[in-house]
């Protein structure tokens, strides 16, 4: 049997990393990053690195929105987008055409929660949700191996929340203001506060605890809609320290209304290390679509 090898684009909003895995051995043999510009610029960068690492399968966890339609004339396709340029890009169709390989392609949280899905080892019986705090805010869902959606992907960032007393912001959002937990709970919303981007803010500042506040509105909700087992927090804007946080504020909101299990179990960090879940998730993708 020769050797097998899959590949994965983890697309962001400002960066793409791109690696590439040894099917037989689990081992990474090649990885880089490639800034988001333009999409005929990068999506030509990632090909030139697959063809320089050759692979027999490709998953892609990107930005969206995307259409996962299957039978829709733009299956595959970025939709209207609010990052310029990029509305209408044939992501999945590009990358068969120019590497002449099978695609697997869905969101990066939905590729993030599949590989938190795969890390904690593949419970079938379970429901694995996680949520992304960054540049945006977005979640995707794993229930039974198979992700939440069969025509159109969540968008559970944009999920309505009530503002914390005395939070004036008017919002990050250019679609719901501060009406969102995006436009309310993301990175951009940190500096629009401040004028400081989030990284260097002492952690004491209030503005974690609204992030915090926030995100337990979301969380809460998605508790009592999808009912998950496990709700894994990622992103670079909230660390262990604030889900103490965020678990105390969900516990409020709760209000002793359904049984949860202990939230120290239930609100977690990634399983994988170095925000590798997406690249995770898009390599077993892969593999899924050569055992076809």
């Amino acid at each position: 049997m020769k050797d097998r090898f899959v590949g994965s684009i983890e697309a962001g909003g400002t960066k793409f990393i791109v690696a590439v895995e040894d099917v037989k051995n689990n081992n990474v043999i090649a990885k880089d990053r490639i800034s988001t510009e333009n999409p005929k610029e990068t999506l030509k960068e990632c090909a030139t690195f697959f063809k320089k690492h050759p692979i027999d399968a490709l998953g892609i966890g990107t930005f969206g929105p995307i259409d996962i339609n299957k039978n829709s004339r733009t299956y595959g396709y970025i939709l209207d987008t609010p990052k310029h340029g990029w509305s209408g890009t044939n992501f999945k169709g590009f990358f068969e055409k120019e590497l002449n390989i099978p695609v697997a392609m869905t969101t990066d949280v939905n590729a993030s929660a599949y590989g938190e899905y795969i890390a904690r080892g593949k419970n079938e019986t379970n429901t694995y949700f996680y949520v992304t705090i960054g540049t945006g805010i977005g979640a995707g869902n794993v229930q039974a191996g198979k992700f939440v959606g069969l025509n159109n992907h969540p968008e559970m960032g944009h999920m309505l929340i009530t503002p914390y007393p005395g939070d004036d912001f008017k919002g990050s959002c250019p679609f719901h203001g501060n009406k969102c937990v995006e436009g309310m709970a993301a990175g951009p919303s940190l500096q629009g506060r401040t004028g400081i981007p989030g990284e260097k803010l002492s952690r004491d500042n209030i503005v974690f605890t609204y992030s915090a506040y926030y995100l337990a509105q979301m969380l809460f909700n998605a508790y009592m809609t999808l009912r998950p087992d496990v709700m894994v927090v990622g992103g670079s804007v909230l660390n262990e320290d604030d889900l103490v946080k965020v678990r105390k504020y969900f516990d409020e909101f709760n209000n002793n209304y359904v049984a949860t299990p202990n939230l120290n179990d239930l609100i977690v960090m990634p399983a994988v290390t170095e925000n590798g879940s997406a690249t995770l998730g898009n390599f077993e993708m892969a593999k899924a679509i050569l055992e076809d």
